[in-house]
């Protein structure tokens, strides 16, 4: 078995072999608890989901409809975590442990920066949002959603904090301790829900309040430990109280680009999200559920993508592009390989899975079928679409991940769904086609600039 993995992973025409650099040992210690700090988050989505299914679906309609909006805000402070992982990443390729330092500690003035201004924003005007997103979903939804949103809103600034904690360890390549974390985290917020559901009988509050608390409690550990001395990096608070506008500047280079990628795609979330709210009540829950497992689905391509961008960003740091472009080769197969297997086994546990929920069968059907639809493309399209695209990204070709994933997400995906979904009739099965089809293109303009080599030269420090 594990002569035939390395066969199906190991580049063939790959001029150098510098495993020096990474062992295969050294890639499988960043990997797999990268997977299981993934695999517990996604566990907890499961068990909120199924746990707020509970309070009626009108409350789960509700939820998953914040979390459209709740989600472009976590993906900014994940585009600030990235580009910030990058610029550290390379930064400890090339040996500077000074500008690390100090690119990691105006990462964490970024995030909390960004944080605080979103939260005073969405608490101001979150109600308004709603309303405008969502004119025609039943009282009892539109009530839960402003639950929900008001509460978690609150954790912007804890989660941003953790994410750049987060970004700075897996840069060094110490994804064991994310991982110790997460499960800690993660414990915290499951017991919370089930007092919060069951015991408070508190419906979307119940979930919303854990939510939150845990990742207060995260990022307090978090930051803790960023500031330990023994690390390859540590925070200093001579540079994490103050803009330096060098560094921030260098920052900004990849993280603006990856969150105008990132927000755009869940703007056109939420654009698509008015349009699930008009299919109905079942069709609203099917799609939360949905994502819920399609999130599982996508473990293996989020968790390679912290890969891509720790191992190409020190390798181009060193100024080395062809260990760079062999790990690029070897790391895209290895996911190719794992989201084949993966995605194969969430579909045998999906019709598990789906009875856990206290759903009409109307809704447990749509489930069902867009599962199937999404883990089909995802097992062949993500590694392409997500995970080469993260190392396209950490090698510095940030405009052009920004410009195919505006092309492929907002232009292709969205006019796709309308036609699909709304103009054809076939309702989230349609969007589920149109977002898988949505993979396969920006796949393929991945792959194409990747073998054409213009992602080289791109510099970042």
């Amino acid at each position: 078995m594990k002569a035939l993995l390395s066969r199906l992973i190991e580049p063939r025409a790959a001029g150098v072999r510098p495993d020096s650099r990474f062992t295969n040992a050294a890639l499988k210690a960043m990997i797999i608890p990268l997977m299981i700090e993934q695999l517990l988050q996604l566990i907890v989505g499961i068990a909120d989901t199924m746990m707020v299914s509970y309070a009626g679906e009108a409350t789960v309609s509700g939820v998953s409809l914040d979390t459209m909006i709740y989600t472009i805000f976590i993906y900014m402070f994940t585009a600030v975590a990235t580009g910030g992982a990058v610029i550290v990443s390379q930064y400890i390729g090339s040996r500077d442990r000074r500008q690390a330092d100090q690119s990691a500690s105006q990462v964490f003035f970024l995030a909390g920066a960004v944080s605080l201004a979103f939260m005073a924003l969405v608490l101001l005007a979150g109600n308004s949002i709603l309303a405008l997103l969502y004119p025609s979903v039943e009282p009892a939804v539109m009530e839960a959603c402003k639950t929900y949103l008001w509460i978690v809103t609150l954790s912007f600034p804890a989660n941003a904090i953790y994410n750049a904690g987060a970004a700075m360890y897996r840069s060094m390549g110490k994804t064991k301790v994310t991982m110790k974390i997460s499960i800690a985290m993660n414990l915290l917020n499951v017991v919370g829900n089930a007092v919060g559901i069951f015991a408070l009988r508190a419906g979307a509050a119940g979930v919303a309040w854990p939510t939150t608390l845990s990742w207060y409690f995260a990022a307090i550990v978090m930051t803790r430990l960023c500031f330990r001395e023994n690390n390859d990096v540590t925070l200093r608070a001579a540079h994490l109280f103050r803009p330096e506008k060098e560094m921030l500047s260098r920052i900004l280079h990849v993280a603006l680009p990856n969150a105008a990628e990132n927000t755009l795609f869940q703007l056109a979330k939420v654009v698509l999200g008015s349009l699930i709210a008009t299919f109905g009540t079942a069709q609203i829950a099917a799609n939360g559920i949905g994502q819920t497992i399609w999130s599982l689905a996508a473990l293996i391509s989020i968790a390679m993508g912290s890969v891509f961008i720790t191992v190409i960003g020190q390798c181009i740091g060193a100024g080395d592009e062809e260990a760079a472009d062999y790990y690029m080769r070897k790391l895209t197969r290895l996911s190719l390989v794992l989201c084949i297997v993966w995605n194969i086994l969430i579909l045998a546990i999906t019709p598990l899975l789906i009875p856990l929920y206290n759903i009409s069968d109307e809704a447990k059907y749509y489930v069902w079928v867009i599962v199937i639809i999404h883990n089909v493309f995802c097992a062949i399209a993500q590694p392409f679409s997500a995970s080469l695209s993260s190392g396209l990204r950490a090698a510095g070709d940030v405009k052009f991940t920004m410009y195919t994933s505006i092309f492929c997400t907002v232009v292709f995906r969205t006019l796709l769904s309308f036609l699909l979904g709304k103009w054809m009739g076939m309702g989230v099965i349609g969007i589920a086609l149109a977002m898988g089809l949505d993979w396969c293109l920006k796949g393929i303009l991945d792959i194409i600039r990747f073998r054409n080599g213009k992602w080289r030269g791109h510099k970042v420090i």
